[in-house]
């Protein structure tokens, strides 16, 4: 694969494994991000030889200043350095940064014309307008990484888009699957960390096991293949085989299936338009056997009734309902918030006096704030 690419988030499950794609390849790395593991980053730098490696954490610089001092390497510090990473010349940017802190690297990428390849879903669930006006405005490709997102995107290939009729979007329905509000009333956090399916990070595991995962994935998928959200269906698959599908408006329906392996996805971002052998291991459908599709339980799990919601109204809301989310994860994994109180203040961020819409990035990051206090004065 002869890219350059930056890898924002390199440290964390999608980032590592983006690593191990771009080894795979033979790729070459221009630069790498992360928040604060200068431990695993000194490791990678020093692998990859990228021309620079960014820290979120400014607490952090000085050790990984340190560690890198016999290199060439040059490194910086805080949330503005990592975006200014995402604007250096690469033919490549992978975000995979957690949360609404990747929503400036993603601005930042796509001003300076470099191709995105998304797997930072919060860019789109907080800014999905700003960010697809800057994509088009800039005539910037915008890749997803999301393993379901990949794989409509990949439907779509060849298709009139206008004819889209119905997006199924896929979820393996997490850990608790079936389960009932009484029993979620006790659910640990360790409890919450056991995807059946997936390896990923902590965040994102929990919201997987909230369901409020495949909420923001449907706020996501909006805005990347431009369809109202009464246009998308949620099917719970609890063997993770279907990674999407799309009905178009003759009634033929095209799927995309594959292994539980997000290096499928994240090697055809940083590939396509081309295919190449893949680490993954091949899909057998005999040892997959049955394949079954389900509705998930919106009661159950308030997350994603409340991203529903959200995505109805449009404008700031997602933003207020991901920010509450965002909050009451961590607060839940510090076991400072029971996990029901999770989609409790995902419900009570639609309640929220919130700014007038006008666009900006200022007035998403105020709203993000706004919720955020808000589960910090509930907890």
């Amino acid at each position: 694969m002869n890219r350059k690419i930056t890898v924002l988030g390199s440290t964390g499950s999608i980032g590592t494994q983006t690593l191990d794609v771009i080894r795979h390849l033979n790729g070459a790395v221009e630069g790498l991000a992360a928040h604060c593991n200068t431990a695993l980053l000194e490791k990678q730098a020093r692998e990859f030889c990228p021309r620079r490696v960014a820290v979120g954490d400014p607490d952090c610089y000085g050790a990984l200043k340190t560690a890198l001092a016999d290199t060439d390497i040059e490194v910086s510090a805080g949330p503005q350095a990592v975006a200014a990473l995402a604007a250096e010349p690469a033919d490549a940017v992978l975000n995979a940064v957690v949360g609404i802190a990747g929503l400036e690297s993603t601005l930042a990428a796509l001003e300076a014309h470099n191709t995105l390849a998304l797997a930072n879903k919060e860019s789109l669930v907080t800014g999905g307008e700003l960010v697809m006006r800057r994509a088009k405005e800039t005539k910037t490709p915008l890749l997803p990484v999301d393993s379901e997102h990949s794989a409509i995107f990949q439907c779509l290939n060849g298709e009139n888009r206008d004819r889209i009729e119905r997006i199924i979007l896929t979820a393996s329905g997490g850990p608790f699957f079936g389960r009932d509000r009484a029993f979620l009333a006790s659910v640990t956090p360790d409890q919450a960390l056991r995807h059946p399916n997936w390896s990923m990070g902590a965040k994102i595991t929990v919201d997987s096991a909230t369901l409020m995962n495949k909420g923001l994935e449907l706020i996501e998928a909006m805005h990347l293949f431009s369809v109202r959200p009464e246009q998308i269906e949620i099917h719970v698959h609890r063997q993770s085989i279907v990674h999407s599908a799309v009905e178009f408006t003759d009634g033929a329906v095209i799927a995309q299936l594959g292994t539980a392996d997000m290096r499928i996805p994240i090697q055809y971002a940083l590939t396509y338009p081309d295919r190449m052998p893949s680490l993954s291991k091949p899909l057998s459908l005999f040892d997959a056997g049955a394949l079954t599709f389900e509705r998930p339980d919106p009661q159950a799990f308030s997350c994603l009734s409340a991203a529903v919601e959200a995505a109805k109204r449009g404008g700031l809301w997602p933003c207020a309902v991901n920010g509450a989310n965002e909050a009451a994860v961590a607060l839940f994994l510090a076991g400072k918030l029971s996990f029901l109180s999770i989609g409790e203040m995902a419900q009570r961020a639609l309640s929220l006096p919130l700014p007038a819409w006008d666009g900006s990035l200022s007035r998403i990051q105020e709203t993000d704030r706004i919720a955020r206090e808000m589960v910090r004065a509930l907890a």
